[in-house]
């Protein structure tokens, strides 16, 4: 299983910019408030961020040369990693694109709604963070008698 790159996290995070600020400015368009969300929604990515760290890290003490654990339950872990960076990419480009729709507004934001977005930011960046951490935690390290096809022989 290939790493998570860091520009597919900088596309999906644009993309869900842009549909965060299109969605606000569709809401506004239509006579509704702007989207502000949860207060717990942080909270909740902040515990998933420490959910997949605690998964994760029974597959490096096991990489690292401790006890083996079951192959399944370490692709479980990389799997959960993976799909945390994603989540973690498109919520903060999320919450960019609802902060910068209210920022660049003629009329001033209210302090809750700016706050509940920054935090939104701040917990699905750490998230990624975590998740990219637990990612690396959850790869083998190289077998010095294994080489790539290109390499030449020592």
């Amino acid at each position: 299983m290939k790493r998570t790159s860091g520009p597919l996290l900088l596309v999906l995070a644009l993309l869900a910019a842009g549909a965060g600020f299109a969605f606000d400015h569709l809401l506004t368009v239509t006579g509704r408030a702007t989207f502000t969300p949860s207060g717990f929604l942080p909270v909740l990515l902040v515990l998933l961020a420490a959910a997949v760290l605690l998964l994760a890290l029974p597959v490096r003490r096991s990489t690292r040369g401790g006890r083996r654990i079951d192959p399944f339950r370490a692709l479980r872990a990389a799997t959960l990693a993976r799909a945390s960076s994603l989540v973690g990419a498109i919520m903060a480009g999320f919450g960019a694109g609802l902060l910068l729709f209210l920022v660049t507004r003629p009329v001033p934001a209210p302090v809750g709604s700016v706050v509940a977005m920054t935090a939104l930011i701040i917990g699905a960046a750490l998230l990624v963070g975590v998740a990219l951490i637990a990612e690396q935690f959850c790869t083998l390290p190289k077998d010095p008698d294994e080489r790539q096809p290109d390499e030449p022989a020592p």
